[in-house]
């Protein structure tokens, strides 16, 4: 007879939604610590920062502590119940770029347009990374996984209501933001792991550290955008939104990019000076 223990379950209890569907499937295995192997990822990363499979698999091995109290008092609250049925899944609303287009001009929808298109991006490709990064992992279905999901669909958005953009430090800045949202010790990990890698490497003086302490506090200001209605939120006038959602410009990433612009520095290419000089 086996003496290992059977893995821990993230709820001991078959709970459902009054609509019958399961909040946490029984055979959900609660995820463990592993930092050194978030660190390993981590370096990985820096190879390459539009590896997304990094970034999943960070969270993985920093899960965060509350994730499941938090997803499921949202999932069972009426707010929840209704976002579920009008919104059961993100990714069809974010990529009908015809619908987002017909909203009024100077609405989030419009500024999400922009930057999608102009990205290359669309919603289902980040499902693509993920589904390839959870290819050989349990398919659970349950609302946990709906609950998460909204987090990773809702990415791109923040990256428009917050104006931080995909530059690396704009990625930082907008994982910071998450934290202060939603906590979560990947969202923080990566946020500061990757600031004090520029701070040492290519700042060049600029605040980075700062920068992300910022978004942070911007992100503990705001409500939840992950538990909001999308649909309502695509529809309202962008800088309304920003406003009610207490979301203030970024003044010192945006100080960052200044400094970077008066020393010939692109704020999206911070390794193009050591490329010239390693060339000369």
């Amino acid at each position: 007879m086996s003496d290992a223990s059977p893995p821990e379950l993230a709820s001991p209890v078959a709970m459902t939604a009054p609509d019958g569907m399961l909040v946490f499937h029984p055979d959900r295995e609660r995820l463990k610590l592993r930092p050194f192997k978030a660190w390993h990822h981590f370096r990985e990363l820096l190879k390459d920062k539009e590896n997304t499979e990094e970034v999943f698999k960070i969270f993985e091995a920093l899960p965060s502590r509350d994730l499941d109290e938090r997803s499921r008092r949202f999932v069972l609250s009426a707010a929840g119940q209704r976002i579920r049925e009008c919104e059961p899944y993100l990714p069809v609303l974010l990529d009908d770029h015809d619908a987002l287009r017909r909203l009024p001009e100077g609405s989030v929808a419009h500024a999400y347009l922009h930057f999608m298109e102009s990205q290359g991006l669309t919603a289902v490709g980040l499902v693509e990374e993920y589904d390839k990064f959870q290819a050989d992992r349990p398919k659970y279905g349950d609302l946990f996984d709906w609950y998460i999901n909204r987090y990773r669909d809702t990415h791109d958005l923040l990256h428009v209501l917050t104006g931080y953009s995909r530059d690396a430090l704009g990625e930082q800045c907008v994982l910071a933001f998450s934290h202060g949202q939603n906590g979560g010790l990947g969202n923080l990990f990566i946020a500061y792991a990757g600031a004090l890698h520029m701070k040492k490497n290519f700042a060049e003086g600029a605040p980075v550290i700062a920068a992300v302490r910022e978004g942070q506090k911007l992100g503990k200001a705001c409500p939840r955008v992950a538990e909001m209605s999308i649909r309502d939120l695509l529809a309202r006038p962008l800088e309304e939104a920003r406003h009610s959602l207490n979301i203030q410009p970024p003044k010192l990433y945006q100080q960052c990019h200044e400094q970077w612009r008066a020393k010939g520095i692109d704020p999206f290419d911070l390794l193009a000076p050591r490329k010239e000089l390693a060339a000369a």
